[in-house]
């Protein structure tokens, strides 16, 4: 993977954190990037994570959920000691994080946003979430990447 680091990969190096890059040949086809990660490295869907940006009164946030569930706005909300959320613009989110749709790690992002990673993920030993580009998934230790985004973890999947 010469030259085809991210800022994702490149914290995780930095941290000396334990990790496996996975890649896999993105289709622009596929309508979820996150089932198409599943299916393409053979696992199981509820370990891999997407990464949404909401807008909680004002301020971008950062929801991180299975790809099996969609992002409760109001636990979001919540979560982050807001009360009302939305999801992001599109071109808010890419150039908050840095990072393409499709693609946005919730490590490395270009400005630090508050992030939330839904409970279910400390039910696995690893999580799948995207490595900053489509095609690239990293796979860590939740607590990881909990204490990497310094995180809150809460219910936040519908």
């Amino acid at each position: 993977m010469a030259g085809k680091g991210t800022p994702a990969t490149a914290v995780l190096a930095k941290q000396r954190i334990a990790h496996t890059l996975h890649t896999y040949d993105h289709d622009p086809k596929h309508e979820s990037y996150g089932l198409e990660a599943a299916e393409a490295l053979g696992v199981e869907p509820s370990r891999v994570f997407k990464t949404l940006v909401a807008d909680v009164d004002g301020k971008l946030t950062v929801g991180v959920v299975p790809v099996t569930g969609q992002l409760d706005l109001k636990a979001l909300a919540a979560a982050a000691g807001g009360k009302r959320a939305k999801m992001a613009e599109a071109a808010a989110a890419q150039r908050a994080t840095g990072y393409v749709l499709g693609g946005i790690s919730p490590l490395g992002q270009r400005s630090r946003l508050p992030v939330v990673i839904d409970s279910s993920a400390e039910a696995f030993d690893t999580v799948f979430c995207s490595g900053g580009r489509r095609g690239l998934e990293m796979e860590l230790a939740p607590a990881d990447l909990v204490r990497l985004t310094s995180a809150t973890v809460a219910a936040i999947a519908g």
